[in-house]
């Protein structure tokens, strides 16, 4: 009898663990709903754009060499200045220059005296012929006597002015505004035609950028701007390989008329102001070409779309705050987010952070994104 009383206690405990009470199914029923952030569908301006590899090019580039050959005297800047059209580089060993100058103009001088008694004695032959003293032989010698004079005179003036043009090649000078590079030769070393590059003088602003576009997406915009869907003009922006965006915009002076052989793009070039010299030459920059007219789109933030074989999809947190699993055409992605063309309207919430934790048809927490 005892037994029984036993065996019974024992089954009854094991019933009451192996039945959960009304109080477990109350808890599991309460269980917290999902926390997940959400972000609305907006009307924004999203223009178009296309972003491209480019390179930094200066729009002036020259090796500063000698004309004239001699001894340097005076190297008159500091590597890496930045110098003004006309600034004096360099200044050339020039006594011999300032000589050669001068004698010609010693000739010169005799040649004007020479034509001077040439004209002197054609007069008076001239004089002499109408009283028949002197023949017409000797004023027509006389006249030949004053052209070959002015002749010479000619001749000379010509020699000075190339003797003073060697003579003025002696002050090397910056034929534009920029900034110098490493000088190659130094006080004392002697120049000449044959020395090759002095020092480089490369204009940093305006500067201008290159990029290659492919002959696919040109043609596609040509026809676009053809039909009025975009304008023909872009604001240009670059960002730097230090991750940062340049704070001035640029604008296209040029598109190339020909395609590059292998590649099958267009060569488009842009010209940025470059005062503090940011831009050097020959940097790779990132282009970005965005459309200069206000393009309002409804859009939502990128990583709220979701893809899968039937393509993409958002979930969207409705007023009760459950869950709606919602197909969308997305248009295009612009600057973080996605330009939604049918699917979505504005105000609509869609889950930006925490997808993985829902299903369609529950409950969740939804918290608003910051600066959503």
């Amino acid at each position: 009898m005892r037994g029984s009383r036993i065996l019974a206690a024992a089954l009854s405990a094991g019933l009451l663990v192996a039945i959960p009470s009304q109080t477990a199914f109350a808890q599991q029923a309460q269980a917290p709903a999902p926390a997940v952030v959400v972000a609305p569908a907006a009307i924004m301006d999203l223009r178009e754009s296309a972003d491209f590899t480019g390179k930094v090019v200066a729009i002036q580039r020259v090796d500063i060499r000698a004309r004239v050959s001699g001894f340097l005297e005076k190297v008159n800047f500091t590597e890496g200045d930045k110098v003004t059209a006309g600034t004096l580089l360099y200044e050339v060993e020039d006594g011999t220059y300032r000589a050669a100058v001068q004698e010609i103009q010693g000739s010169i001088e005799a040649a004007e005296a020479a034509r001077d008694l040439a004209v002197l004695e054609r007069d008076r032959a001239q004089r002499l012929i109408s009283s028949n003293t002197v023949a017409q032989a000797t004023v027509d010698t006389a006249n030949a006597q004053v052209k070959k004079a002015e002749a010479d005179i000619v001749r000379l003036t010509g020699s000075k002015q190339a003797a003073e043009l060697n003579l003025s090649y002696t002050r090397i000078v910056a034929p534009f505004d920029g900034v110098l590079g490493l000088t190659s030769v130094d006080v004392g070393a002697l120049v000449g035609p044959d020395s090759g590059a002095l020092v480089t003088l490369t204009r940093l602003d305006p500067i201008n950028v290159e990029f290659p576009v492919s002959t696919a997406i040109f043609l596609e915009y040509r026809q676009r701007a053809l039909r009025g869907e975009v304008g023909r003009d872009a604001n240009v922006e670059l960002l730097l390989p230090d991750g940062t965006t340049y704070p001035k915009k640029g604008t296209i002076n040029f598109v190339s008329s020909n395609v590059a052989a292998g590649t099958d793009t267009i060569t488009v070039r842009a010209e940025f102001p470059n005062p503090d010299a940011l831009l050097l030459d020959g940097t790779l920059v990132r282009v970005t070409l965005e459309a200069t007219d206000k393009q309002e789109v409804l859009a939502v933030p990128q990583q709220a779309i979701q893809r899968d074989q039937q393509g993409a999809f958002v979930m969207v947190v409705g007023d009760d705050s459950k869950v709606e699993l919602r197909r969308v055409d997305v248009q295009r992605t612009a600057r973080g987010q996605a330009v939604i063309a049918k699917g979505l309207k504005e105000g609509e919430r869609v889950i930006t952070d925490g997808v993985g934790k829902v299903r369609p048809g529950i409950a969740v927490d939804a918290a608003l994104a910051t600066g959503g």
